[in-house]
């Protein structure tokens, strides 16, 4: 089923990522104790805050997320996946960096873990994503 507007949405496909986000989510927590928040898993990759994560646990967690979306990719058929230039990606991780830090968390953390556990901060921070990914939608489009 195709959605207006969105010619590529399958929303099968994006029920089962949403499916196994949760699913990691959930193994994280049960399994490990910690919150499967990615940039805090980043933070400790890069060794920025401590934790009892060991480092190579954080790694493989980062690099099996491109790798697993390259993966499903390859498998339904998309051999060349197109990406943003390199100067884009960069300014966007940085502001990225910055909103995480600001907002103690990312979506992963606060609108995956944070919710499912009512977390008052995570409610606060994930409305603010959605209301900030509307306008920029908002924005965008009446700028195209």
């Amino acid at each position: 089923m195709m959605l207006p507007g969105f010619p590529d949405a399958a929303p099968l496909e994006g029920f089962a990522g949403g499916v196994l986000i949760g699913l990691a989510a959930a193994l994280m927590l049960l399994g490990l104790g910690r919150i499967a928040g990615v940039s805090g898993i980043a933070g400790r990759a890069f060794a920025i805050n401590s934790s009892s994560l060991p480092k190579s646990s954080a790694w493989a967690f980062l690099v099996g997320l491109p790798v697993g979306a390259l993966l499903i990719g390859f498998s339904a058929g998309i051999e060349r996946p197109e990406f943003a230039s390199w100067p884009v990606i960069l300014a966007a991780g940085i502001i990225v960096g910055f909103g995480t830090r600001m907002g103690s968390g990312c979506t992963s953390g606060h609108g995956v873990c944070g919710l499912s556990r009512l977390s008052q901060r995570s409610i606060v921070a994930t409305l603010t994503f959605i209301a900030t990914g509307v306008a920029t939608v908002f924005v965008m489009g009446a700028l195209a």
